[in-house]
Formats: C-alpha cells, sequence, structure tokens
C-alpha cells in the first residue's frame, strides 16, 4: 500500500501550520489533533495554552474535557467486553437491570441503546450538575422514565442519558464500572492510561486544559430555542460545556456521556478498533464491519436534522467519518475504508462555519485519500 511507505512530514507541517493560525489568530487558545494510519500515529500536533491564566503549554498528553466524544468511548467498552462474550447487543437490559423494565422498557435492548432509540433521552428540566454526581440516583430517574416513544420504533439522542444506560448495563454485566473498563482493557493495554477517563483520578487534575466560553452558550440558546426537544435533553443548567468542565467535582465523576481526553489518546483507541496498535486490537474484523454499517433511519428526534448512527457512533453523512464530537468542543471518529482515525481537542468552546477543526480533519483525509490513489 502507498501509504505504508509514504512519509508523512509534509501533512504534519501542514496540520501544524493550520494549528499555529488559528491559535495565533486568536480564533482558538489551545489545540491537540491526532491522526493514526493502520495503527501508525502520522499526525500528533499541539499548539498553544492550556491554561490561558497560567500559560502552561498544551502537550500531547494534556486531557481536555471532550463532551460528545465521551459517547464514542462508552461505546468502544461495549464493544470490548461483547468481543469477550460478556454482554450481547439484542439482550435486554431488564434481564440484567430489573428496575428498567418499568414503564414499557422491558423489551429494550443494548442494541436500542446503542443506537440511541431507547427512547428515554429526557431529563427533568430541574436537573442540577450535583444530581449528575449521584450515580444510583441517575440510574433510579433512568429506570423510572416513561419512553418518549416505544423503544426500538425511532432514534434520538441520548446527550447525557446515553451515559448511564450503558454505564450501568456495563457495571452489572463485568461487575466493575465502566470507567474501569476503560482503563483496564483499554486505555491501559493501549498505554493511553493518562489520557482517556471518565472520571479523572485526583493525581491527574493539573493536568486538564481549563476551558473557556467563546459563543458556546449563545450557540447552545439559539439550538434550544429553535430545537424544543433539544432542551428537553439537556436543560439548561446541566449543559457539557465550560462552566461544567471546569468543575473538579465533573471531571472527577464517572459520567460515561462525556469524557476527559486528549486527542492523541482517542485516535489511538479508534485505531485499535480498525486494527493493532502496537500489538492491540480490541475488536474483530467481523464486529468492526457491524459497528460501521448504518443501521438508523429518518431523522434524529432531539435535534430534528439528519444524524445516521451505527451501533454506538454518528456518521458525518460528507466525510463518512464514523465516531463522536462537536458542537464547537472537539471531534473524533474513523474512516475505516481508509484505515484512518483522526481527533481533536480545544478548550475555547464556540461554533463557527466552517469548523476550523473539521477543517483540519478533511485535511489529513483528503491528503491519505489521495495517496491512495494509483
Amino acid at each position: 500500500m502507498l501509504d505504508d511507505v509514504k512519509d508523512w512530514t509534509d501533512l504534519q507541517q501542514q496540520v501544524r501550520r493550520q494549528a499555529e493560525i488559528l491559535v495565533g489568530s486568536g480564533q482558538e487558545m489551545g489545540v491537540q489533533i491526532a491522526a493514526y494510519l493502520h495503527g501508525q500515529p502520522i499526525v500528533n500536533v499541539v499548539a498553544g495554552v492550556a491554561d490561558e491564566l497560567t500559560g502552561t503549554p498544551v502537550t500531547p498528553d494534556t486531557t481536555f474535557f471532550s463532551p460528545s466524544v465521551g459517547k464514542g468511548i462508552a461505546s468502544t467498552a461495549v464493544h470490548v467486553l461483547a468481543e469477550r462474550n460478556h454482554l450481547h447487543y439484542d439482550q435486554r437490559v431488564a434481564d440484567l437491570w430489573p428496575e428498567y423494565a418499568r414503564h414499557g422498557k422491558q423489551d429494550t435492548t443494548l442494541r436500542h441503546i446503542l443506537l440511541h432509540a431507547a427512547g428515554v433521552p429526557e431529563l427533568p428540566s430541574y436537573m442540577t450538575a450535583e444530581e449528575l454526581l449521584d450515580w444510583d440516583r441517575m440510574c433510579r430517574t433512568i429506570a423510572g422514565a416513561t419512553p418518549a416513544w416505544p423503544p426500538g420504533t425511532r432514534h434520538g439522542v441520548h446527550e447525557w442519558t446515553y451515559g448511564w444506560l450503558v454505564g450501568e448495563v456495563v457495571r452489572r454485566a463485568a461487575n466493575r464500572p465502566i470507567s474501569w473498563v476503560l482503563a483496564e482493557d483499554i486505555a491501559r493495554p493501549l498505554h493511553a492510561d493518562r489520557e482517556l477517563f471518565f472520571g479523572v483520578p485526583p493525581t491527574q487534575l493539573h493536568r486538564v486544559a481549563r476551558l473557556k466560553d467563546r459563543n458556546w452558550t449563545a450557540a447552545q440558546d439559539l439550538s434550544s430555542a429553535t430545537q424544543p426537544n433539544l432542551a428537553k435533553v439537556v436543560p439548561s443548567d446541566i449543559r457539557p460545556g465550560p462552566a461544567l468542565g471546569n468543575r473538579k467535582d465533573i471531571l472527577r465523576a464517572d459520567l460515561p456521556a462525556v469524557s476527559t481526553v486528549s486527542a492523541r489518546g482517542v485516535a489511538r483507541m479508534y485505531a485499535a478498533l480498525l486494527g493493532e496498535v502496537d500489538g492491540v486490537r480490541l475488536i474483530s474484523a467481523d464486529r468492526l464491519d457491524l459497528i460501521s454499517t448504518v443501521a438508523t433511519q429518518g431523522p434524529d428526534w432531539t435535534t430534528g436534522g439528519d444524524l445516521p448512527k451505527t451501533l454506538g457512533y454518528l456518521v458525518q453523512p460528507d466525510s463518512g467519518r464514523i465516531g463522536w464530537g462537536g458542537n464547537g468542543c472537539g471531534l473524533a471518529g474513523f474512516y475505516p475504508r481508509l484505515g484512518l482515525t483522526v481527533a481533536a481537542t480545544k478548550n475555547y468552546f464556540g461554533v463557527s462555519d466552517p469548523d476550523p477543526l473539521e477543517a483540519c480533519a478533511t485535511l489529513i483525509h483528503d491528503s491519505v485519500a489521495a495517496s491512495k490513489v494509483p
């Protein structure tokens, strides 16, 4: 293959220039951009500062609170356990979690959850950040919920509830919290145990970048006003942005709908889904084909837009990238046909069109795609 022998130094330099322009212009404060191709790193770029107050520079192992990226990591934990036969996609949630069977949810399966088709994306409008920290309370809230639609009949992003749905199924199937599964079965084998967290250990909090709001809150206000179901799914007091991401109690909590990661760590994790990374492969080729196949139809209930989903991941219709991220706070995913993974993190949360990190991801994707043309 051409990319096996290609020197990617030019691409690394191009991405570095883009990152430095973003920081130098003030559009970004600190960024990481990483990419793996067939299990090998081809881009590892950092620029700017992790903390505007201290001037601490971003390094490759700086971790960033990266909200939606966590859903892809939680899904990966499920697939790793499925690979080891600790659970299977069509098992009923209530068989592991009997309390969940209430209000017509008795036949909900793990597959429904992974496809965001379980019908329980909503949270009470009065929910507070402190309540998010109580795992058992949140699981009781979700178990007692009445579905917004019969499970499996439609799909809509379960922005917060996805974490507890997946996490409680994992906890009961594996007898371990999902944060342990991430640490022991994914991060440590990949030598990314300082870069992939659901709950950040107290000794690692000093390495977490500090976030700043550019126009993220205003963009979320607009989205909530124009997408009524979004406000039901993400009440205003618990939007997963800078206000939450700078709180140490949130960073330390096991909240699998969100994550604290480095771009390098996430790109490395996705690379180990596609194939071997230093001898580690997380799932089989057959399972990779399964989780790379779009399995939903129709508009997303939460956003009203077109958000096609595979078993645990979103698909970007334009690029074909499979993973999670976006909303002005980073991205991560893989391109199965290219053997490529890309991730980007940032601490200046804001929405712009075009998205500068998407532009970097496109540069990487197009360079790799062009190298495969005879």
